[in-house]
Formats: C-alpha cells, sequence, structure tokens
C-alpha cells in the first residue's frame, strides 16, 4: 500500500464510521478493522485496473485484474486467491497467454471457474480499424491444470474474418457444467444503429461453439450482464437502441441453457434521448423474491437506479439508489439471505474534493432500502467497484484508484450488518 494512499484512509474511515453507525465502541471497532482492510493489491510503481471479483471450485474469493508489466504498456491479466474470506490474498499469477489485454473497466475482462477446476480467461484486445479506430475483439483461454499452462488464445467471435469489433462481454456457468458467453458484435444488419447481440457456449474443453445472434440494436459502448439463478434460468441485460435514439435498458431469460429467449423486455421507460454511449451498463441478481436491477440513465432524471421484478409480474417502479454528480458503474449481487448489496462510484458534490468516491447501499431481500454508506475518502478518486458477498455481514468490494500517471487495484471487506438506528434510514424516491 502507498503511504500517501494507506494515511487516507487511516484517518478517514474511523470518521466515517463514527459518523453513519450507532454506538461509538461498535463503530470505532468496526472502523479499525475496515482500515486495516483497504489494501493495494496491484504491482507498485505499475498500472493497473479493471478489477473483477469471482469464486473458484472450491468457494475461494478470486480477485483478478489488468497489470502492467514493465513501463512501456505491456500489460497482462493477473489474478490471486483468498483462502481466508477476503482478508487477504496470496500471491498474484499472471496468464502469459493474455499478452495485449486492453484495460478498460467497462469492457472488463474476466476470470471463471468450472466445478472441475478448469479456468478460462476472457479479455478485450484493440483492434483499432479504418471503419472503427476505437474498435476490439474478445479472445479467451484455458487452463486445464489449476493455471500452470494455458491455451494459445482463441478469438470468441467463430467468423473472425466478419467479425471486425468484438466488446462489452460477460461469462456464466450453465447447469449442465458449460460456460455461456454474450458480446457485442460489428456484425449487423444495415438497419440497425448499433452492435449486436451474441450468444455462445462451451463445448467441453473444445471452446465455444455455436454462436448466435439473440439481438440486433445495442449500444455500442456499454457492458452487458449475464446471470444464472438458482433455479438455473439464464438471465440477461443491456443497453438497448429503441426507435433510432432512446437508449434504455434491456431484459431477456433463458429457461433452457440459452437454447431460446424470451422476447426482449423494457427494464424501464427511461426514454433516454442521446446520439451517443454512456459507457456505464446494466447490474442484476436474484433472491427469493424474484429479480434485481441497477443501472444509470439520464432519461427523466440523472442517477443509478434499482427496480425488481418478481416472478411472474411487471417491472416495479424505479427508485433512486444515488443522484449525485457524475454516479456510474452500479454493481450488485445478493446474500444468501437475499438481502441486497449495491456499488457504485460518483463524484463528490460541488465544493468538495474532486475525487470520484465508491458508494454502497443495503437493501433488504424485498428491494427496501436499509442504509447508504460512503466507502472511499473523495480526496482520492476511486472508480468501478466490483463486490462479492463473502459471509452473511461480509462484502468483499475492489475498485480501481485513479492517480498521477497511474492506477492501483484495492479491495476492502466490508462489515453490511445494519447498525443504522430507525431514524437514520432514507426513503428511496421514485
Amino acid at each position: 500500500m502507498t503511504s500517501s494512499l494507506s494515511n487516507l484512509y487511516t484517518y478517514f474511515l474511523p470518521l466515517l464510521f463514527l459518523l453513519t453507525c450507532c454506538g461509538g465502541r461498535v463503530a470505532e471497532q468496526e472502523a479499525t478493522a475496515t482500515r486495516a482492510l483497504a489494501q493495494q493489491i496491484s504491482f507498485d510503481g505499475l498500472d493497473a485496473s479493471c478489477p473483477f471479483l469471482t469464486k473458484d471450485q472450491e468457494g475461494n474469493v478470486v480477485l483478478s485484474w489488468v497489470q502492467a508489466t514493465d513501463t512501456a504498456g505491456s500489460y497482462l491479466l493477473a489474478y490471486a486467491v483468498s483462502e481466508d474470506g477476503g482478508n487477504s490474498f496470496g500471491t498474484p499469477n499472471t496468464i502469459p497467454t493474455t499478452k495485449g489485454v486492453y484495460p478498460h473497466d467497462e469492457n472488463l475482462s474476466k476470470i471463471l471457474f468450472r466445478k472441475n477446476g478448469d479456468m478460462i480467461a476472457m479479455f478485450a484486445v484493440s483492434n483499432p480499424s479504418e471503419q472503427n479506430s476505437y474498435a476490439g475483439l474478445v479472445y479467451y483461454t484455458q487452463s486445464f491444470d489449476k493455471g500452470s499452462n494455458w491455451t494459445a488464445p482463441r478469438q470468441l467471435a467463430a467468423n473472425t474474418a466478419e467479425s471486425i469489433d468484438e466488446r462489452y462481454f460477460d461469462m456464466e456457468l450453465l447447469p449442465n457444467g458449460e460456460v455461456a458467453a454474450i458480446w457485442l458484435d460489428s456484425r449487423k444488419s444495415e438497419e440497425a444503429h448499433g452492435s449486436s447481440l451474441y450468444f455462445s457456449s462451451t463445448s467441453g474443453r473444445q471452446g465455444f461453439v455455436g454462436e448466435k445472434v439473440i439481438d440486433t440494436d445495442l449500444c455500442q459502448c456499454c457492458r452487458t450482464d449475464l446471470y444464472l439463478d438458482a433455479q438455473g434460468h439464464l438471465h440477461v441485460a443491456y443497453r438497448g437502441i429503441l426507435n433510432k435514439q432512446i437508449r434504455d435498458m434491456m431484459y431477456m431469460v433463458s429457461a433452457d441453457g440459452g437454447n431460446s429467449f424470451t422476447k426482449p423486455e423494457r427494464i424501464s421507460e427511461d426514454n433516454w434521448l442521446i446520439d451517443g454511449c454512456p459507457h456505464t451498463g446494466p447490474a442484476m441478481t436474484s433472491n427469493q423474491h424474484g429479480m434485481h436491477y441497477a443501472w444509470f440513465t439520464m432519461g427523466g432524471g440523472h442517477g443509478v437506479y434499482y427496480t425488481q421484478k418478481q416472478n411472474g409480474k411487471s417491472f416495479n417502479p424505479r427508485e433512486v439508489i444515488s443522484q449525485a454528480p457524475a454516479a456510474r458503474h452500479p454493481q450488485m449481487a445478493s446474500f444468501s439471505s437475499g438481502k441486497l448489496a449495491i456499488v457504485w462510484d460518483e463524484r463528490g458534490q460541488e465544493g468538495t474534493a474532486a475525487g470520484n468516491h465508491i458508494g454502497l447501499q443495503l437493501r433488504e431481500e424485498n428491494g427496501q432500502h436499509i442504509a447508504t454508506r460512503q466507502l472511499s475518502p473523495d480526496s482520492v478518486s476511486a472508480v468501478y467497484p466490483v463486490l462479492v458477498p463473502v459471509q452473511e455481514e461480509q462484502l468483499l468490494v475492489a475498485y480501481t484508484v485513479k492517480g498521477e500517471g497511474l492506477a492501483t487495484v484495492w479491495f476492502q471487506l466490508v462489515s453490511v450488518a445494519d447498525k443504522t438506528a430507525p431514524g437514520q434510514k432514507q426513503t428511496a424516491q421514485q
């Protein structure tokens, strides 16, 4: 941990928890524990970004990120495993076959573990062309011996001659042990204004096969989300383009492992008219009350919003998570109890420090708001948080801290026990 950032966390976090928790002794203890667990994991003196959290086949938390290996712009995908519930991580490993990975926090490279221990690393690379100087491709590499050796990287799209721009992907384990993937692709009809959404899945260790289009007009620069619920249903969320200019969040689900999908639905009728890409996609999770969603929009109000969809019912009216300046990039997860956690980044109010901080909101199983906290100080620029529950009242959050000339990746173990007095609970706004 660098000394300057360490000092900021040392002085900031105790004050934060003293202000937000009830009982000085409890607040002081929680502040001390949290302060000790705000740690830098990326290599000192080298640029790093794009944290992603998952779990391996044993249930251990795995943190991956894009790590510079020199000062000349060479990057590899790195990862480390925690065997103590996110309190600490083992020695980081780099994946040599991810050479050329492009550090883009929204086009997030990531690792997935199959139940048998096989690993898949999926990563973004740059692929500029005359048609699109920002174009990229998606590659994946596999390990069948716990990361000791990796296969040669392969392009995710099967038609490599025609697919010249693939980005904003996600992958998920299927109930049958295979892996599904979605991504935005440049192959589209002449009528489409954006990208097509492609779906593919693995066939054993052969890699991804059977690609197909599942929607045809999507915002070109917002991440997609692929999620498997406890019933084995595969959910897809993304920012679609409606009536040429409206860029609202869309949703579909498959009950048969991706063989077929329902007709796309609009998560919220925000009616955001914009001729451009906001670079912030949706997030979703599920519990006994159904599906839950978080996203950013400037349609009908600026900010990050939440809604839910109970089984067999329509989407609830949206509720505000944050309308702070530049609130963006929500991610969410559910605990085993069904309680919800949402993180995002936002800029401080006018007149305060210019840095971005990480916000955390907790909600009951039914979506009712519990509390909202700030996890990082405004005096540093913390962005693009990701999260994973590690225990019923503990959440691991990782994020990028932007510095002068380079960025670093941090992780923080957070207690989410509800110590907020009833009078401090906020009512979510529509």
